[in-house]
């Protein structure tokens, strides 16, 4: 399984979300994030404990990434759609989309972001389930 890195959540999400997906809120210079929470963001997925990943499966880990920048907050602003180009580029890395409308996958962003803290885990398995939903191979 290929991961998403922090190079490419700069160069590519990051750069992505500027350009398609400002409107009238624009995102700041990637060197603004907050220290070290994006980079939390991008390992969590694939962390380990006795061997074992904590997060099994690319859906899995694309839950909780999607999760985590959004709920984290790395960035001073953007990180909704930050967090959907982000998921978009490990998906794709992966041979895998989201064939989803534009609109339903900001209004699911949009719930995320509203969730309850306390319903991390409800919130995390809810994302897998819309994953596994719309989930497709890359022909």
């Amino acid at each position: 399984m290929k991961i998403i890195t922090l190079t490419e959540v700069k160069h590519i999400a990051h750069s992505l979300a500027k350009v398609f997906m400002e409107f009238n809120e624009p995102i700041p210079p990637f060197e603004t994030r907050f220290p070290r929470i994006l980079e939390s963001c991008l390992a969590v997925p694939f962390q380990k404990f006795n061997n074992k990943y904590l997060y099994s499966g690319l859906i899995s880990k694309a839950a909780i990434l999607f999760y985590l920048m959004i709920k984290n907050h790395p960035f001073q602003n953007g990180n909704k759609r930050i967090a959907m180009t982000s998921l978009l580029v490990f998906l794709y890395k992966n041979n895998k989309w989201i064939e989803v409308d534009n609109q339903a996958l900001y209004n699911f962003a949009i719930w995320v972001t509203t969730s309850p803290s306390e319903l991390k885990t409800e919130v995390i398995k809810s994302i897998e389930k819309f994953l596994k939903s719309h989930l497709v191979n890359i022909k």
